[in-house]
This record gives structure tokens, sequence and C-alpha cells, in this order.
């Protein structure tokens, strides 16, 4: 009863009390209320198995990674759906596995290829390199370590050139690097050791 007499009476003490009250309310129910759910396309890569099928980097034998894998909290967030790995224009770009070339041609401008790549379930696994031109055609089978193109001179969203590596199934995206074994991914470079007789 008295929450119902304090509304009339904020209201001729200040006018638009009533609304102020309601957008209290309203901004305390929005900022309370659980999350949205990560869409399909946006889940975290915990829920799907990678198998570590990747056999090279698909530039060079150890890129720098400019920028990493960061998947956004919510569907439509911020983040970066796949990874950046410094190359040269004119770099060749290798398929990190054995597949099926899905796509080879320009999307926006960026010269593009994915490969579904063969043994990964069903949908397989499908790779994505840009900005590349093709060597390769839709349709054709590609081995590991295999040139699928060179790093086209723009269309890098990268400060200076470079790849951008992703990996989906289906919608769902997931961290490329997952493709790689632990002994690629942390190789470091060759040294010569002493030879003793």
């Amino acid at each position: 009863m008295r929450a119902k007499r304090c509304v009339p009476f904020c209201t001729r003490l200040v006018p638009g009390c009533a609304r102020l009250v309601l957008v209290l309310v309203m901004t305390a129910a929005v900022l309370l209320a659980p999350p949205p759910p990560l869409f399909a396309a946006d889940a975290p890569d915990a829920d799907i198995t990678v198998p570590t099928v990747g056999r090279t980097w698909p530039v060079g034998l150890r890129p720098q990674v400019l920028r990493g894998w960061e998947p956004p909290a919510t569907a439509y967030g911020p983040g970066h759906r796949g990874v950046d790995l410094a190359a040269a224009p004119g770099t060749p770009v290798r398929a990190v596995a054995a597949g099926r070339v899905s796509f080879a041609g320009r999307v926006a401008g960026k010269g593009v290829v994915s490969v579904e790549l063969a043994g990964t379930g069903d949908p397989p696994l499908r790779t994505t390199y840009e900005p590349v031109t093709a060597v390769v055609e839709e349709g054709e089978e590609v081995e590991p370590g295999e040139m699928i193109g060179t790093v086209e001179a723009t269309g890098s969203h990268c400060t200076v050139t470079c790849v951008h590596w992703g990996l989906r199934r289906d919608e769902t995206y997931v961290n490329p690097l997952s493709l790689l074994p632990p002994w690629l991914l942390h190789r470091g470079p060759s040294r010569l050791l002493p030879m003793w007789s």
C-alpha cells in the first residue's frame, strides 16, 4: 500500500519522477538478467573436437602470430575468429592438412581459399586462408604442405601483410591452432650440437 502512495506523491513533487522510477526499474532488470546464449557460430571451441591433423603451418616454418584466436563472449560481440600470421606478399600459402578445395575465389575483393579437411567428421572441418591468390581450383584434392596460393599484397586487415587463417565446422568457428600438434606449435629454431668422438 505504501508503494502505491509513493508514486502519486513523487509525481506531485517532481514532474517526470514516475518515468525516472520506471527507467531505473527497467535498467536494473536488464542488468540483472542472465546473458543471452551464444550462437553456434560463436560457441567456444571446447564444445568441438578438433583432431590434430595439421602437418605444417600455412606460411613459413614458424610464422609470427600477429593476433591470436579471440572468441567473442556473445553472438555479435567483438572477437577474432581465426589467427593472423605474418607473411610477406608473394609468400607461398600451403594446405595444413589433406583435403578438398571447397572454394577458391574472391569475397568482398579479397582472395580466399577454403579447404574441407579429410577425415574430420560430418560436416568436415574447413580451413580458410585470406588474402590469397589461389593456384588451386574448387574440387581439387590437396595434400599437407601443398601450395594452394600466395599472399596478396593488399586486402589484409593487419597493420603489416598477413594471412588470416580460420577454421570452422559448419557455422561454428574454432581455433585453427588446435589443428597443429604440440611438436609443430612449440618447435623452436634448429640447433647444431657438438659431435663427440
